[in-house]
C-alpha cells in the first residue's frame, strides 16, 4: 500500500479527471492544511509543543500535498474489491457536477451567487467539513457508507505512505519511528550474506517454488522432490468448468492454504512420507524480505490489501494472505480452546471429538510445537495499562500464553516476524514439510476449483481428484495448472473457503453460512510522557504504544467463562498509525491531527465478544453479518469496563471510537461527570457506522457437524458431498470460540490430518 508521497510513481489510475478532482477535495477536507495557530490553540495546546517544527509541518501538510488522492485513485482502480465500490466511483462523479453535489450535500452546498449550485470543489473548506461530517450521521445509509469508506481510506493511505527513505514526514509529529530500528540493522547485515539458504532468508527457502521462474526450472525442482509433471489428464466424468490446464502435477495430497490449518496438515502428512503440494494465494516473504512498513505489509500479506469490509461497511475485517496465513501476521496469542466451548461442541453439537483424548493430545502437541509459554520479561505500554487498570479495580487479569519467547518485545509482528521467534506455521509445520523432502509450497497461486468426478460404484457420489489453479508465468501471462491428488485439503480461511467450494459445484446450502466474526469495539486513553499528578506506576516516557508484545494481558471480567462463555474478553490491539487513524473518530481536520499527535502515548483496549450473531460469506468481498442483541449488550458492557480500566490506570483523557468523537479529561471531571460519560459512551448503538466494529477472527462458515442438513463437514473434517475433500481451517468451527483461535484451528487440523492419514492408508491397502 505504501507509495512514494509525491504521488509521481502512481500508475494505472483509471478515475476520470473530474472524479480525481472530487477525490482531491474530499482528501483535503479530511486532512486539510492548517496554518492559523489560533485555530488550534484551544485543541489541547497544553499537550503539544506547537513550536516543534515536525508538529507545525504536520499541521500544515494536507492530504493532497502528500499525493494521497493519486494513491487512493490507484487503490480504487487496482486494489479494492467491494460490492459498494461502484457507489464510491459514482459519488465522485456526482460531486464533480453541480446537480450531483446538491443531491449528495444538500442546502449546505448552495451559494448566494448565481448559478447558486456549486461543484464540491467550489465549496468553501468550512462548508465542506460540515457536509462531510453530516454524512457520518445521515439518515441515508448510502451517505453513511460513503463517509465511512472515504474516512478510512484517506486516513489509512495518508499515514502509511512513504518516501524513498521509507519514511513518512508526519510520523515524527506522531512519535512514530517507522520500521523496527533493530530490523534495519539486521537487514543491512543480511545483505552481506552470500549463502541463499542462510536462516536469515527463512527456513522455507528450499521448499518454495515460484512458478514465475521458467517452466524448465520449475519442472526440474518439482521432479527432484518426487512430483510427476505431465500434460493434462482427461477425466471424462470430472466436473471441470475452467480452461484446460497447461500441465498437471501429480501429488498424494494437495493443500490449498498454508495457515494454521493447511500448514499443520501439510507438515504432518509430509512427515508421514506422503507427497504434499501446498498452494498459497499470497506471496512468500522471507525474514530478510519483510518491510515492517504498515502499508506495504498490508498490501503484501493481508487479504484485500487489508481493506476488507462487510457489504454495508459496518465491520472492518483483517485476514492473512501470505505463506503461513494468519499465523504469520497475528499477535502471538496462543490460548487453548476453553473448556466451556469444548463442552458445548461435544454435548450440544454431538461432536465427541472435542471430549476425546485425541483432541487433548492435539492441543498439547501444537502448543509444544509453537513453544507456547506465559513468561514476559518486559511488558509493553498498552498491556501495562490494561494490567494496572484491572489491578486497581479488582478485575481479574491474566497473562496471555504466546508462541514466542519471554524476551520477544516486538510490536511489528502484524507485519511478519523479523527473526522467526514467533512460531507460526512458516516457522514450524511448514518447516517439517520442507525438511521431509516430500513437499513443496507454490506461492501466488490462486485455486480456481476442486475437481471431482463421479465414483464408479453407482452410488452417485463424487470423489475429489485434485485442484485447478491460476498463476502468472515468467512472461506475466495467466496460466492454468492442475494438481491431481488422492486427497484434497481446502484451507483458505473462513472468508475464502466457501466461495472455492461453490465454484467447485458443491451444493450444500450451509456453505458460507453461520459465519462468526468475534466483533470488537475499542476504547482509548491518553497517557502523557509524565503524569499531571504523582503516580507510582507510570509507563516511562520512552515506552510507545506500538512497541512491545502486542498481546500479553487479558481480562475475563465480562467473559462469562463460568457460564455459557458468551461474554467478552478484554485485550489490547497492535495499531500502527494507519489503522489507528482509520479507527479513531473524525470530527474535523484539526481534531484528527491533534488526536494523531498523541498517537504514541495513546493506549487502546478492546472488548471482543464471543458472538451468537452470524453472517454469510458469499466471497471474501461479499460478506453480510448481523450483530445479535445479546452480543451488542456484551460489547457495551465490555466498552464500559475498558473505559474504567483506562481511567483507573491513570489516563488523562479517555474516549471511544464513537463517531461524535467525545472525550473526557478524567482529572478535571467530577465523579458524577465521569459516571455519566462512561454510561453514555457505552450505551450508544454499536455498528451502523456509529461505533465501528472490527474483526480479526473469522470462523464457522463451513461448520463441522453430525448432520449434512446443518453442517458442511463431518467430525473427520471431510465434506458430506465429496469424498476425499477435507476442510482444514477456521471455517469448520461449530460456533465462535470467544478467544484467539490459532491453537484451536491447529488442534482441529491436527485431528483432521490423522483422518487423512487413515484414508491414505486404506487407499494403499485397496
Amino acid at each position: 500500500m505504501d507509495q512514494k508521497i509525491t504521488g509521481k510513481n502512481v500508475k494505472f489510475v483509471t478515475l476520470s479527471s473530474n472524479q480525481l478532482d472530487s477525490l482531491t477535495f474530499i482528501c483535503d477536507t479530511f486532512l486539510p492544511s492548517i496554518h492559523d495557530a489560533n485555530s488550534y490553540d484551544h485543541h489541547h495546546q497544553e499537550d503539544n509543543n506547537i513550536d516543534d517544527d515536525s508538529f507545525i509541518n504536520f499541521l500544515q501538510t494536507s492530504a493532497s500535498m502528500n499525493g494521497t488522492p493519486q494513491h487512493m485513485a490507484w487503490m480504487i482502480s487496482n486494489r479494492l474489491q467491494h460490492p459498494r465500490l461502484n457507489l464510491c466511483k459514482l459519488s465522485l462523479w456526482l460531486l464533480s457536477t453541480r446537480i450531483g453535489t446538491f443531491t449528495l450535500c444538500g442546502k449546505a452546498s448552495l451559494s448566494t451567487q448565481f448559478p447558486y449550485l456549486q461543484k464540491f470543489s467550489n465549496i468553501s473548506p468550512k462548508k465542506r467539513e460540515e457536509i462531510v461530517k453530516s454524512w457520518a450521521t445521515s439518515c441515508f445509509k448510502l451517505l453513511r457508507i460513503l463517509y465511512f469508506a472515504m474516512k478510512v481510506l484517506v486516513l489509512l493511505v495518508f499515514f502509511t505512505q512513504v518516501n524513498e527513505e521509507s519514511q513518512n514526514p508526519p510520523w515524527k509529529a506522531l512519535g512514530y519511528i517507522g520500521p523496527d530500528p533493530d530490523f534495519k540493522k539486521q537487514k543491512q547485515e543480511n545483505m552481506n550474506y552470500k549463502k541463499k539458504d542462510d536462516q536469515s532468508f527463512g527456513p522455507l527457502y528450499e521448499g518454495i517454488i515460484s512458478l514465475k521462474n521458467s517452466q524448465k526450472i520449475t519442472f526440474e525442482r518439482l521432479k527432484k522432490l518426487g512430483f510427476s509433471v505431465s500434460k493434462p489428464h482427461n477425466f471424462k466424468n470430472a466436473r471441470r468448468s475452467t480452461e484446460c490446464p497447461a500441465f498437471t502435477i501429480e501429488s498424494d495430497v494437495v493443500v490449498v492454504g498454508s495457515g494454521s490449518g493447511g500448514g499443520v496438515i501439510a507438515g504432518i502428512l509430509a512427515n508421514a512420507g506422503h507427497k504434499v503440494l501446498v498452494l498459497e494465494k499470497g506471496s512468500y516473504l522471507a525474514r530478510s524480505n519483510l518491510s515492517l512498513l504498515e502499508g506495504t505489509s498490508m498490501d503484501q500479506m493481508y487479504l484485500g490489501s487489508g481493506v476488507v469490509a462487510t457489504k454495508d461497511m459496518d465491520i472492518i475485517l483483517l485476514a492473512g494472505s501470505t505463506v503461513g496465513g494468519g499465523s504469520t501476521i497475528n499477535w502471538s496469542a496462543s490460548i487453548q480452546t476453553p473448556q466451556h466451548v469444548l463442552k458445548e461442541w461435544s454435548e450440544s453439537y454431538n461432536l465427541k471429538l472435542f471430549e476425546s483424548e485425541l483432541y487433548k493430545e492435539a492441543m498439547k502437541i501444537v502448543c509444544e510445537k509453537m513453544g507456547v509459554q506465559s513468561e514476559i520479561e518486559d511488558e509493553g505500554f498498552q498491556n501495562m495499562i490494561l494490567r494496572k487498570g484491572c489491578q486497581e479495580l479488582g478485575y481479574p487479569v491474566e497473562t496471555i500464553p504466546r508462541n514466542a519467547p519471554s524476551d520477544h518485545y516486538c510490536g511489528w509482528c502484524s507485519m511478519g516476524c523479523k527473526d522467526g521467534k514467533k512460531k507460526g506455521t512458516a516457522e514450524t509445520w511448514l518447516v517439517d514439510l520442507v525438511k521431509s523432502g516430500n513437499g513443496a509450497i507454490l506461492p501466488e497461486c490462486e485455486a480456481l476449483e476442486v475437481i471431482h468426478e463421479e465414483k464408479n460404484d453407482n452410488s452417485g457420489k463424487h470423489k475429489a481428484i485434485g485442484v485447478t489453479f491460476a498463476f502468472q508465468n515468467i512472461e506475466g501471462m495467466r496460466e492454468i495448472c492442475m494438481v491431481k491428488s488422492k486427497v484434497t485439503i481446502v484451507a483458505c480461511g473462513a472468508l475464502s473457503t466457501p466461495s472455492l467450494l461453490k465454484r467447485s459445484g458443491l451444493k450444500n446450502p450451509n456453505i458460507g453460512r453461520n459465519l462468526h466474526l468475534h466483533p470488537v469495539v475499542i476504547a482509548w486513553g491518553y497517557f502523557p510522557d509524565s503524569p499531571s499528578t504523582s503516580n507510582e506506576i507510570w509507563p516511562k516516557a520512552e515506552k510507545k504504544s506500538y512497541e512491545g508484545g502486542i498481546m500479553t494481558a487479558m481480562s475475563k471480567v465480562v467473559a462469562n467463562f463460568e457460564g455459557s462463555g458468551y461474554g467478552a474478553v478484554i485485550q489490547t490491539p497492535g495499531l500502527h498509525p494507519g489503522m489507528f487513524s482509520a479507527l479513531m473518530p473524525w470530527v474535523s481536520g484539526i481534531d484528527i491531527k491533534m488526536r494523531m499527535s498523541k498517537y504514541s502515548r495513546t493506549a487502546c483496549i478492546f472488548a471482543l465478544a464471543r458472538d451468537k450473531g452470524s453472517g454469510e460469506a458469499l466471497s471474501p468481498y461479499s460478506i453480510s453479518y448481523k450483530l445479535d442483541q445479546i452480543d451488542e449488550e456484551n460489547l457495551k458492557v465490555g466498552l464500559e469496563k475498558t473505559l474504567r480500566i483506562l481511567a483507573a490506570a491513570g489516563a488523562e483523557e479517555i474516549g471511544t471510537q464513537q463517531e461524535k468523537g467525545r472525550s473526557l479529561k478524567v482529572k478535571d471531571a467530577s465523579l458524577e461527570e465521569f459516571e455519566r460519560f462512561v454510561k453514555e459512551e457505552s450505551s450508544i448503538e454499536i455498528g451502523k457506522h456509529s461505533v465501528p466494529i472490527c474483526s480479526a477472527h473469522q470462523m464457522g462458515s463451513c461448520r463441522m457437524g453430525t448432520d449434512p442438513t446443518n453442517s458442511v463437514v463431518n467430525s473427520k473434517g471431510e465434506t458430506w458431498e465429496v469424498e476425499g475433500l477435507f476442510l482444514g481451517d477456521s471455517s469448520v468451527c461449530p460456533t465462535a470460540i470467544g478467544v484467539n483461535p490459532m491453537v484451536t484451528i491447529q488442534a482441529i487440523s491436527y485431528c483432521t490430518a490423522q483422518s487423512v492419514l487413515q484414508l491414505l492408508k486404506n487407499q494403499k491397502l485397496e
